[in-house]
């Protein structure tokens, strides 16, 4: 009688209140859930529906300018070219450049000058610098010349490759010891393992900054491979702290379809972030890491930290180069070298531009480099 009471009250109190009601069985209530817990289902009005389509219309236009914005860069290729003006014909253009980024050869003396009394450091960009640009990156080889000199090279100066590439990779291409590898932009950094004469101690340097990123990084790839395989001439590369979308060989057409793939990917990944290349699309952690504080922390390897005793080069020709040379301006220290065929937005001091030769270009400056040294090094003492 007791227990058909307590149904009979619990009834009541359902009518009355409107209390949701769990598992009530005849030998008493399992659990009832109190009034204000309950949430209150709002019809949805007309208004509502305005203002659901409103946010939706909102968001695809914020994405849709997203896509925009990237493409617009995707076209720019990095870094973007200065931007002609009535006022300034392109030859002036140009001329006027020259002037502020003159050409790294025919300021030779001047440079080797800065460096009286001071360690020479040699920073490299690899794909574009090293090598030319290739449509397939797996074939960007260097030629034997640009080796022969790379090696003389490391022989006389520290050396170090700094590359958004897969730092073994990038190994394999030039197989050369004794040099100093930056991979990743500078997040997987190795140093000759063997005693070097420029390097203190007998361990080789080893720095991976990013290494919890790993595991992500290899998702983001595999999805990278699903998402874009129906846009052809897309190719997705792994390289270890980074993945890359190399565009070069997709048509202009289907750039807004590639970069909607790719951010559709990034937007599960709110710790990557996306930079942009020479034709690539490279996703990287969001950690302040970059080949600007690689060119810091091997000059703190070489044991240059905060030395005055130094000059640190770097030769490059990406968006990516550019925070290398900023530090090295920042620093009011060495001098940056940019690569260019055009007049582009710099922080470097000099510039190795010629139409058709550019990598012949950089060729004769390392080939005079190294003269320079065995000349300085046979002249007798003042």
């Amino acid at each position: 009688m007791q227990r058909i009471g307590k149904k009979k009250k619990l009834r009541r109190m359902t009518n009355q209140q409107n209390v949701v009601v769990l598992d009530v069985k005849l030998h008493g209530v399992r659990n009832v859930l109190p009034p204000s817990s309950l949430t209150v289902t709002k019809p949805f009005s007309a208004q509502d529906f305005k203002m659901l389509l409103m946010k939706k219309r909102f968001e695809t236009e914020k994405a849709g300018a997203k896509i925009n914005a990237w493409v617009d860069s995707m076209r720019a290729s990095s870094p973007t070219r200065i931007k002609s003006t009535a006022s300034l014909p392109e030859n002036d253009e140009k001329t006027s450049w020259i002037v502020h980024h003159p050409s790294a050869l025919s300021m030779f003396e001047q440079i080797v000058a800065a460096s009286n009394g001071k360690q020479i450091v040699m920073f490299l960009d690899y794909d574009g610098t090293l090598s030319p640009i290739v449509e397939d990156p797996d074939q960007a080889f260097m030629p034997r010349e640009m080796r022969a000199a790379l090696r003389d090279v490391a022989r006389n100066f520290p050396t170090a490759i700094v590359t958004g590439r897969c730092r073994d990779k990038v190994y394999n291409f030039v197989k050369l010891a004794g040099l100093y590898y930056a991979g990743s932009h500078g997040m997987d950094i190795k140093g000759p393992s063997k005693s070097c004469k420029y390097k203190k101690g007998n361990q080789g340097v080893l720095f991976q900054p990013a290494s919890e990123f790993l595991p992500m990084i290899d998702e983001v790839y595999q999805a990278l491979v699903e998402k874009t395989i129906s846009i052809p001439g897309a190719k997705v590369e792994n390289n270890k702290f980074c993945v890359s979308v190399h565009f070069r060989c997709v048509d202009e057409k289907s750039w807004a379809a590639l970069a909607e793939k790719v951010r559709s990917v990034l937007n599960e990944y709110p710790k990557l972030k996306l930079t942009q290349g020479r034709k690539v699309l490279e996703i990287r952690p969001t950690i302040k890491w970059d080949k600007g504080r690689a060119l810091e922390f091997l000059l703190e390897a070489l044991g240059y930290a905060n030395s005055k005793d130094v000059l640190p080069v770097y030769i490059g020709d990406d968006q990516s180069d550019e925070d290398a040379f900023k530090v090295l301006r920042d620093r009011g220290q060495g001098f940056g070298i940019l690569v260019s065929k055009v007049p582009k937005e710099t922080n470097a001091s000099y510039s190795l531009q010629e139409p058709s030769e550019e990598r012949s270009l950089i060729l004769e400056f390392l080939r005079r480099l190294v003269d320079w040294k065995k000349l300085s090094q046979r002249a007798p003492a003042p």
